[in-house]
């Protein structure tokens, strides 16, 4: 699989079936997303790969209802960071940045492993920190919930999940975040702060 094809086949599946998590795997993770470029060669992000089962019972109680279905993960992977272990230029704060294509490698490594890689919100931070020991100081940016796609759509996904499940939610056309040149000039609509 090449990247083009990895991207393409990224997608952000709920039904997840058990996957054998070992060693290998989360080395293998680990080393692509720390390939990442970053500002001045920083290196920013903090990965807790979670997969005992004890711990990820712990860690389903930071979930939000809405990612009940986190819970079949085999792996959760908790994303972290802090603004001092990255550059600071101009009032560029990159530690987000840098932390956020990390991960988009890691995900990608995980879509040509032809696994899951499923970023989410849906979580109380404070409970993430507890649970894993992470400092207080550092910022959990995401949880990546790691397994494998499962055969059928999980019954237990509500409506909108299952429609998901079935076709690639709709994307942005080009011409909506894609530019030449410059910046488009604001429309009325935007001017309005209308929706489209």
């Amino acid at each position: 699989m090449d990247v083009s094809q990895a991207i393409r086949e990224r997608r952000a599946y709920r039904s997840l079936a058990p996957l054998e998590i070992d060693q290998a795997l989360v080395e293998d993770l680990a080393t692509h997303a720390g390939l990442s470029a970053s500002c001045f060669n920083h290196q920013p992000w903090r990965f807790v790969f979670t997969y005992e089962p004890r711990q990820l019972r712990r860690l389903h109680e930071a979930l939000s209802s809405g990612n009940a279905w986190a819970r079949k993960a085999s792996l959760i992977v908790a994303v972290a960071s802090r603004r001092d272990l990255d550059c600071v230029v101009k009032k560029r704060v990159y530690y987000l940045f840098d932390t956020g294509m990390a991960t988009a490698l890691l995900i990608l490594r995980a879509t040509e492993r032809g696994l899951v890689a499923h970023p989410i919100a849906g979580f109380r931070e404070s409970r993430v920190k507890a649970v894993l020991e992470i400092p207080e100081d550092m910022r959990v940016i995401t949880l990546v919930v790691i397994g494998a796609r499962a055969a059928e759509i999980d019954s237990e996904l509500n409506e909108k999940q299952r429609t998901s499940e079935r076709q690639r939610p709709a994307r942005r056309a080009l011409a909506e975040f894609a530019y030449e040149n410059r910046y488009p000039a604001p429309t009325t609509e935007r001017n309005n702060g209308a929706s489209r």
